[in-house]
């Protein structure tokens, strides 16, 4: 690749409009290739990330769901295995946006989280007190590290923020029991579903220090 090519990798993954994954899907796309699309703009997007210093780059990358929105991330990377490097984003992104959504409530269980999970806290890296605006600078920081940190270590911070948020949520649960069933079954499954993509974050964080998350 020439230094003249290098600039427009970036802009590889905003071709992918809803529009046309739509397009793709209803002309019968070999699911090979949508694999290979899937991991390619993956790769793109971490290559160039990760080669720039320049901050307005990362900041457009953060927040890469507004302008592509998440129902595109989520048809390029959401079918991918977890232990993958496009599953590893969609997985980061997912979370970034969930407290983007509702920081308030992602506080509230991180708060009660992290009282029993303090060695989770201490990798997740949260400002004192875990406010609504702390935890959004939280996941901001994360999903930045990707970019220009060691992206092992923010899968790994993202992973322990998944763990303090499904404590929370599964002892709120349980203060929802017997007045509240329905609620209390939703947050058991969320905090279930929760642990479950921390371990995948852990285990992609183990295959990029071992150089084959792809």
């Amino acid at each position: 690749m020439t230094d003249e090519e290098e600039p427009r990798r970036p802009r590889r993954p905003a071709m992918f409009s809803p529009g046309a994954l739509d397009a793709q899907a209803s002309s019968g796309v070999d699911p090979a290739e949508v694999s290979a699309i899937a991991h390619e703009t993956a790769a793109v997007l971490v290559g160039r990330g990760r080669a720039t210093d320049d901050p307005e780059l990362t900041r457009r990358l953060v927040s890469l769901v507004d302008e592509l929105g998440m129902a595109t991330v989520a048809e390029l990377w959401a079918g991918r295995p977890a232990v993958s490097l496009p599953g590893a984003l969609w997985r980061l992104y997912a979370i970034h946006e969930s407290v983007r959504r509702d920081a308030v409530g992602a506080a509230a269980d991180y708060d009660l989280g992290r009282q029993l999970a303090d060695v989770q806290h201490v990798i997740a890296g949260a400002a004192e007190p875990p406010s609504p605006e702390a935890l959004r600078d939280l996941v901001d920081a994360i999903l930045t590290g990707v970019f220009d940190g060691d992206l092992a270590v923010a899968l790994e911070r993202a992973a322990a923020f998944c763990r303090i948020i499904s404590v929370g949520r599964a002892h709120r649960a349980d203060e929802r029991d017997g007045h509240d069933e329905r609620g209390a079954g939703e947050a058991t499954r969320s905090a279930a579903a929760l642990l479950d993509t921390a371990g995948d974050l852990e285990r992609a964080a183990s295959a990029w220090r071992a150089g084959n998350l792809d």
